[in-house]
Parts: structure tokens; sequence; C-alpha cells
């Protein structure tokens, strides 16, 4: 759970500077962001995966302690993308992400 901690603490760090940014600099923020999200998402999915008796349902996923101060800490507008990413894993979808 440290690699997620640690990627969680990235991704709200580069929404606080996404959110004082414009311009080309505003741009670069973004793409920075878009990037460490999807590490943030990579790093939970590796963290699910090693779990001994991982949730079967997104609620059962949704009421682990570890996700709850995840979903507490995201701003609102990351709470769909957040959800998005835990329902893509358990359904077992991989996502190909083009950068």
């Amino acid at each position: 759970m440290d690699h997620v901690n640690s990627a969680l603490n990235t991704i709200l760090e580069d929404w606080k500077r996404m959110q004082k940014t414009e311009g080309d600099e505003g741009e670069e923020a973004a793409e920075r962001f878009e990037t460490n999200f999807y590490r943030f998402s990579e790093e939970f999915k590796r963290w699910f995966q090693q779990l001994d008796h991982p949730p079967q349902t997104l609620e059962e996923l949704e009421e682990m302690e570890e996700v709850k101060r995840i979903q507490q800490s995201l701003p609102d507008p990351l709470q769909l993308n957040f959800t998005i990413e835990m329902e893509e894993i358990i359904d077992g979808i991989e996502t190909k992400r083009y950068d």
C-alpha cells in the first residue's frame, strides 16, 4: 500500500498544481497529472492483485478502509475516474493507455 499512497500523493500534488496553471504551463501540468493518475491506477491494481482475499464486487472494494481513505483524499472531480478504474479491476478489464 506504500506505493499506492506515494502515487496518490503525487497525483494530489499534480492536481493542485494543475488548478493553478493555464496556457502551455497548464497543458504540461495536465499531461503530467494524466500520466501520474495512470501510474496511481497501476499501483492500486498491483495492490489489489496481491490481496489474499480480493473483493468480488465494487461495493466490497469500496468498503475496505484503504479504499475509503483514498476516496476521502481525492477531489470530487476525480471520484468518478477512480470508481471506473476500480470497476475495471473488479471486472478484469485490461485498459490500454495511449500516451
